[in-house]
C-alpha cells in the first residue's frame, strides 16, 4: 500500500510539472501577460501622442493662430504696429509684446 501511495505521489509531481514550470504553464502565462500589460501602457501613450500631433496638424492646417505662435516664439517675430519689449529679470529674460494703439486714434 506504501509503495501505491508513493507511485501515486510521483505521477502526480509529473503530472504538475508541466502546469507550473512548462511551455505552456502559469509562470510563462503570467510573465507574457505582464509583457502584453506593458505593450498596451506604451500602445496607450503612443496613442495619446500620436492624437496630440494630430490636433497640433489640424490646428496648423486650419487655424492662423498656431502659426502666428511658432512665428512669436520660435522666430521672435511681432506684427506690424506691435511694440516689443524684453524685461531681464535676474537670471532670466522676460518677453513681452504689445499692440500699439493705430495711428489717429
Amino acid at each position: 500500500m506504501r509503495l501505491i501511495s508513493i507511485c501515486l505521489a510521483a505521477l502526480l509531481l509529473l503530472i504538475q510539472f508541466p502546469l507550473w514550470l512548462g511551455k505552456g504553464g502559469w509562470l510563462r502565462v503570467w510573465e507574457l501577460d505582464k509583457q502584453v500589460e506593458a505593450a498596451q501602457k506604451k500602445n496607450d501613450e503612443l496613442k495619446a501622442r500620436n492624437a496630440k500631433l494630430n490636433s497640433e496638424v489640424q490646428d496648423l492646417k486650419e487655424g492662423t493662430g498656431a502659426v502666428e505662435e511658432r512665428a512669436r516664439y520660435e522666430l521672435g517675430m511681432i506684427k506690424d504696429g506691435e511694440i516689443f519689449v524684453q524685461v531681464l529679470a535676474p537670471g532670466k529674460a522676460v518677453e513681452i509684446s504689445a499692440t500699439a494703439p493705430a495711428p489717429g486714434k
